[in-house]
């Protein structure tokens, strides 16, 4: 696909080339939280340049499923970019590195603190002087500081060392890993964030700056309600499964057909749950009159909707609770959510020529974004970046030759 196939949005065409289109990013990232972040940035118009390692980003091997060689991890969160495979460990790769740099906004790269520096890349002392406009956004486990300072981090060993999976889970099973990688996709949302908050502030100052990122930070900033109630009462969160520790009823129900989740904000959603399931006198029972009275209830009460519930088809009468105001769903798997007709209207599955993902959850109304190249194969685009950069033909066949610019992937 080229540059001027029309980019897509869930199928569709997009009306736009983005809200993004002129941004220039260098992306040195791999795995999931730094390549996550430069896709939002890329699925709205971001020229992002992906620059591997010889041996490629190392998430193109962990599979299966696979296509064309490339596993679905990777290819979930590398489309729209361009892939140019570099030596950096030579200098001649380092200079080429340099090259892309002139001209770019953005730098994304999640080394260990230090690695950039030991190339002779750091921020403060090598790239800001040459490039002040830059801003460098590092992605690490814990940072550079602090007792764990340089270490590596992974999103499942963060996900126990924020708390996170100390909230998750039940008493019987005790603390388990959520079922997605909520850490390495929250640090490439915050990522994102960062990067345009520093973007807005250049328009005023002129400058570019250091953005720290860890997964540690961008955990832990996930602990909602449990960090706010600790605070308050000191009390140690633990798992609770699907109840909230804060609201009732707020939990899953069966039925004859699914489970239902049910999740109750407010007394008057209450009143409605309690009227449109066939037991009205709940609503004014002291026992549940407010959500407070619920929680210190909340046995009694989730006894009396297990049973009203039990012999009702869940679909329609969560349809008929969401009609209503009170916020219930059915519990859907995977492939049933992606298959929903609401999903087919929100435009949440994108596909281009053999590729399907999920669509952009941002949506605009003048500058719309979503997929405008498949995922890249190995340093598919290396001549074509190289040249823009003004290497000729020769100068591109000795860096080929060398090994600096790859074809393929060392094993």
């Amino acid at each position: 696909m080229n540059a001027t196939t029309p980019p897509t949005e869930g199928g569709a065409p997009a009306a736009a080339p983005g809200a993004l289109a002129g941004l220039k990013v260098i992306d040195l990232t791999r795995v999931l939280g730094g390549p996550y972040c430069t896709m939002i940035l890329s699925d709205h118009g971001a020229d992002v340049i992906k620059v591997e390692p010889p041996q490629g980003d190392e998430v193109r091997d962990w599979g299966p499923p696979f296509q064309d060689g490339d596993s679905s991890y990777f290819i979930g969160v590398n489309r729209n970019k361009r892939s140019l495979a570099l030596d950096l460990g030579r200098p001649e790769g380092r200079a080429v590195l340099l090259r892309l740099l002139a001209g770019a906004d953005v730098l994304t790269e999640n080394f260990k603190p230090g690695g950039m520096e030991k190339w002779g890349l750091g921020y403060a002392t090598d790239l800001a002087p040459r490039f002040p406009r830059l801003i460098h956004c590092r992605v690490s486990g814990f940072g550079g500081e602090g007792p764990l300072g340089g270490l590596p981090g992974y999103d499942a060993v963060l996900q126990a060392m924020t708390g996170l999976m100390s909230v998750n889970g039940d008493p019987s099973t005790g603390p388990v890993r959520l079922g997605t990688p909520v850490v390495d996709l929250a640090t490439g949302l915050f990522s994102a964030i960062a990067i345009l908050m520093a973007l807005h502030e250049r328009g005023r100052s002129g400058r570019g700056q250091f953005l720290d990122m860890t997964l540690h930070d961008c955990g832990m900033a996930l602990l909602h309600p449990q960090a706010a109630n600790f605070f308050l009462n000191g009390i140690r969160p633990v798992p609770q499964g699907n109840p909230h520790p804060n609201l009732a009823p707020y939990e899953k129900y069966a039925t004859k057909t699914c489970d239902v989740f049910i999740a109750i904000g407010n007394d008057g959603q209450f009143g409605k749950l309690c009227g449109l399931v066939g037991l009205p006198d709940m609503a004014t029972d002291p026992r549940f009159r407010h959500n407070a009275d619920r929680l210190a209830n909340r046995a009694a009460m989730i006894a009396a909707f297990q049973t009203v519930l039990a012999g009702q088809d869940g679909r329609a009468i969560a349809d008929r609770l969401l009609r209503n105001g009170v916020p219930a769903g059915p519990v859907l798997p995977v492939d049933e959510a992606l298959a929903s007709p609401h999903s087919g209207a929100r435009r949440m599955v994108s596909e281009l020529d053999g590729y399907r993902g999920l669509g952009t959850p941002i949506k605009f109304s003048r500058t719309p974004g979503g997929t405008r190249r498949r995922p890249p194969r190995f340093g598919q685009d290396a001549d074509a970046i190289l040249a823009e950069h003004g290497y000729n033909k020769a100068e591109i066949a000795a860096l080929r030759r060398d090994g600096t610019v790859p074809a393929a992937r060392r094993r």
